[in-house]
């Protein structure tokens, strides 16, 4: 049987050791080895595999030996408790070998666990999962996780006191991360949070998540678009010392203003328009990006756009120009331009 989208994370927080198998595919490894992860952990407990009731094998060893996985499930081990066999990275050529041991599971055998890539609809392995009444086979789109799992991950990481504000940083930060680099974040969080009782914050989220390498340029285009002139001189020397170029700054605040003037221009207003942004931005960039919108006119932000795109082409052309002198003048123009819209 199929196993939803919608029912999945609830199985594998809370999954039936009666089921005789489960076939989770995808195409990102990374998010199958979580699901694979969370199901044994969750069906054979912290100290399943210490206590060898889990079985590995790999999908290769089975055209050695087909009846490994058959052999593997009826075997009786030495502890109390639910039994997992894990065949990892499978292909249709296990199939024959797959198929037996589900027709020949008994209640007290061990649950078989299947992982493999990406299973067409005319995958032979995954129409055996699908085809079996008892058995289940679990899709793993590329989709970010949802709000149900994000509580989950929460839940494993011992964080419970998440106010609404920090879930929604967490789950914009969940669309831009990786599911592994995700789950480690959380961990971080929450070991920082050890021993505190106080609400997660957006501001100890934006301080744990990985730093792009963006961080000092999104500086620079804060003290510009705040009105900060003074501010752009030394920021600019910093930038240029870290091999930042001028085209990559002015690349940057095109894009920062082509952001803000899709902001503007929404007729819903800034305050609703950010929220459907993709990709999102969450904690207190999210609120500057805010007030930036809140406080430039769109003719505004058009006229600077038209001095970066001018700037820019400069940069790009065969003009003797100082590369670096140029980009700052253009800033402080601009950050002038921003200081008289208080």
């Amino acid at each position: 049987m199929k196993l939803s989208p919608r029912d999945a994370p609830g199985f594998l927080a809370r999954p039936d050791p009666r089921m005789p198998g489960i076939l989770i595919h995808g195409s990102d490894v990374m998010r199958v080895a979580e699901r694979r992860q969370t199901l044994i952990r969750n069906l054979i407990g912290p100290q399943g595999e210490t206590e060898m009731r889990l079985a590995r094998f790999a999908a290769a060893d089975l055209r050695k030996d087909p009846a490994a996985a058959l052999d593997a499930i009826k075997a009786q081990g030495f502890f109390p408790g639910t039994r997992a066999v894990l065949i990892e990275e499978a292909t249709d050529s296990a199939t024959e070998s797959v198929k037996n041991a589900l027709t020949r599971w008994a209640d007290g055998d061990a649950v078989l666990v299947v992982t493999a890539g990406q299973l067409n609809a005319s995958s032979k392995l995954r129409k055996a999962f699908e085809s079996d009444k008892r058995a289940l086979a679990m899709a793993v789109y590329d989709d970010p996780p949802g709000r149900d799992e994000i509580e989950a991950m929460l839940r494993d990481a011992g964080l419970s006191s998440v106010p609404p504000d920090a879930m929604r940083d967490l789950t914009a930060l969940a669309q831009i991360l990786e599911p592994g680099d995700f789950r480690q974040t959380l961990t971080k969080i929450a070991l920082y949070k050890h021993g505190d009782d106080t609400p997660l914050s957006s501001t100890e989220i934006a301080a744990l998540a990985p730093q792009d390498a963006e961080a000092g340029i999104d500086a620079m285009l804060d003290a510009v678009a705040e009105g900060r002139p003074n501010a752009v001189p030394p920021l600019m020397a910093r930038l240029i010392a870290q091999g930042v170029a001028p085209v990559t700054l002015c690349i940057g605040a095109m894009r920062h203003f082509r952001l803000l003037h899709t902001l503007v221009s929404d007729p819903r207003g800034p305050s609703q328009a950010i929220g459907a942004l993709r990709p999102p931005v969450f904690g207190p960039r999210r609120d500057r990006i805010l007030r930036h919108a809140q406080r430039w006119r769109q003719d505004r932000i058009e006229q600077a756009m038209s001095d970066i795109t001018e700037t820019d082409l400069t940069l790009r052309s065969t003009s003797r120009a100082p590369l670096v002198a140029l980009t700052e003048r253009t800033f402080l123009r601009l950050a002038t331009m921003a200081a008289r819209l208080r």
